[in-house]
């Protein structure tokens, strides 16, 4: 069983006459949108969503200082950074790599084809050249995301596409700046063609140096440890959160239905005993099918649901960083695109295929109306309203569950009552029985040949041969027959052969004079 309140909601379902429809209609919505309320704002301490999510990307990291809500996830990312020590020009102008692309330059310059890599504009033999960072040395060995891929800034800011040879005027005025911010301030000194020249070998050169990095630090043992780790304790997390939201709704239901059956009693004679025995029975009732096999499997479906939204959440924040906000309601649709799935999929009750696809429709119907009434706590969050210390988040959970609530009941209403939908489930439904028909008309003859193919496998092979030579042999000798004496000669023989007892004994014609005698078949 899939145990899904919202697929299995509705079914044989009739209002009671005497009951106003509206009391009605939530009774029959009241468990799945109960436990979706409860799960989804009651008990979202359990889950603690995070700016950025819970891993450490290169994107996020560089955003670390500018952006006040972004930090480390992992402390020792955030140490190796802090302990990267002090820019030491020497240190990179003194690398073997950059000396030897000097003098590769300098032997360019004596012979006289050498050009300045940003201008365009050939060097003299005697002119004066620098050799320059495009990406400057001292970016390269402050950047976060270095830092966080574990790649030296050396190797990085000396390797053929970053090193170029320009006058010294561009290079000393240049320094440690962007090649943005160079030309923002000094690009009036060069022409647009140059200056287009020197945003390309920029672009080239950030180009291969964030694709280094890329493939450093996201094939690292480091940040797939990071990324296991997320998406096993929003597992764990999510885990937990659906079957505390499953037990609270059991047992809700279980005590109602408690207080429904002492209803008659109570009104005779009111006995508080009764009262707390069936809150006892109802709390029993409802924790003895939180632990069955459907617990289990709440557990199983928030688990499934929380290590997708982690590792979804970790590959948005290596393009762009998703706020805290966004992280939750990938986490809320996670939630019900793997139920959803799992009827589409798995099919676990067996159901025809417009009843699975009206199953399906309402899990997201209902998932969708949790991400609804939590983007409306969201917004009241950033209002004055919201920003009121304590009543702010009663004020949110309360609006939030109220727009779930009522989404969830409306839908679900449309989807059990709508003509149109009942209709639309009818028409697939039929087409799935054809294919049932089709299909069990094809096994069950695939189950004759099974069952033939088996009662093959007991035959005597040599046996059988034995026999049908015999037979063979008979054949042909009634063929060649031409009297009934040779007839009756190859019959007898026949029989002998085959050891077939003849129902007389003698002489046939004299048995048959008898009538006392009479014909025995074995």
């Amino acid at each position: 069983m899939v145990n899904s309140y919202a697929a299995n909601v509705g079914k044989n379902y009739t209002p009671d006459p005497n009951e106003n429809i509206f009391d009605s209609i939530f009774r029959e919505y009241e468990h799945v949108i109960f436990e979706s309320i409860i799960s989804s704002f009651g008990l979202d301490f359990i889950v603690k969503d995070r700016h950025g999510g819970d891993v450490d990307t290169i994107n996020n990291v560089r955003k670390i200082g500018s952006d006040p809500d972004m930090v480390y996830k992992n402390k020792d990312n955030e140490n190796a950074y802090n302990n990267r020590g002090d820019y030491n020009s020497k240190e990179y102008h003194t690398d073997k790599r950059y000396v030897a692309k000097n003098k590769e330059i300098s032997d360019q310059k004596k012979s006289g084809n050498l050009t300045d890599a940003y201008t365009g504009e050939k060097v003299a033999r005697n002119g004066k050249t620098d050799l320059d960072h495009v990406i400057s040395a001292k970016e390269i060995h402050d950047d976060r995301g270095r830092v966080l891929s574990g790649l030296k800034g050396t190797d990085l800011a000396n390797c053929d596409e970053n090193l170029k040879a320009t006058n010294p005027h561009t290079n000393r005025t240049k320094k440690a700046d962007t090649m943005d911010d160079f030309l923002k301030r000094r690009g009036d000194e060069y022409s647009d063609e140059q200056k287009e020249n020197m945003k390309k070998i920029d672009e080239e050169a950030r180009k291969s140096y964030e694709a280094k990095l890329a493939r450093a630090y996201y094939t690292s043992p480091k940040f797939i440890k990071d990324s296991a780790a997320a998406a096993g304790k929003l597992g764990v997390q999510m885990g937990l959160r659906q079957v505390l939201g499953f037990f609270f709704a059991n047992v809700w239901c279980a005590i109602r239905d408690e207080f429904e059956k002492a209803e008659l009693e109570w009104n005779l004679n009111l006995d508080l005993g009764d009262f707390f025995r069936a809150i006892a029975n109802g709390a029993k009732r409802g924790f003895e099918e939180t632990m069955s096999v459907d617990g289990l499997r709440k557990f199983i479906d928030g688990g499934i649901a929380g290590v997708l939204s982690s590792i979804t959440t970790t590959i948005c924040n290596i393009f762009f960083t998703t706020a805290k906000n966004v992280v939750k309601i990938i986490r809320q649709s996670y939630a019900s695109i793997v139920q959803a799935a799992k009827v589409l999929l798995i099919n676990p009750d067996g159901y025809l295929f417009g009843d699975r696809m009206l199953a399906v429709t309402k899990i997201i119907a209902t998932g969708a109306s949790i991400v609804v009434g939590s983007m409306v706590s969201i917004a009241l969050e950033g209002t004055a309203l919201g920003q009121i210390p304590v009543i702010g988040d009663i004020v949110q959970t309360f609006f939030g569950s109220l727009v779930t609530g009522i989404m969830s009941c409306t839908l679900l209403l449309f989807l059990d009552r709508s003509k149109t939908v009942q209709n639309l489930v009818g028409f697939l439904n039929n087409l799935d029985n054809g294919v049932d028909k089709e299909l069990s008309y094809i096994k069950q003859q695939a189950e004759f040949f099974e069952n033939y193919a088996a009662k093959l496998m007991d035959i005597d092979i040599d046996k059988f041969q034995t026999e049908v030579s015999v037979y063979s042999d008979f054949t042909n000798e009634l063929l060649k027959c031409d009297n009934d004496e040779s007839l009756n000669r190859i019959l007898r023989s026949m029989t002998e052969k085959l050891g077939i007892k003849l129902p007389w004994t003698g002489d046939f014609d004299e048995f048959m004079g008898n009538r006392n005698n009479t014909l025995v078949f074995e």
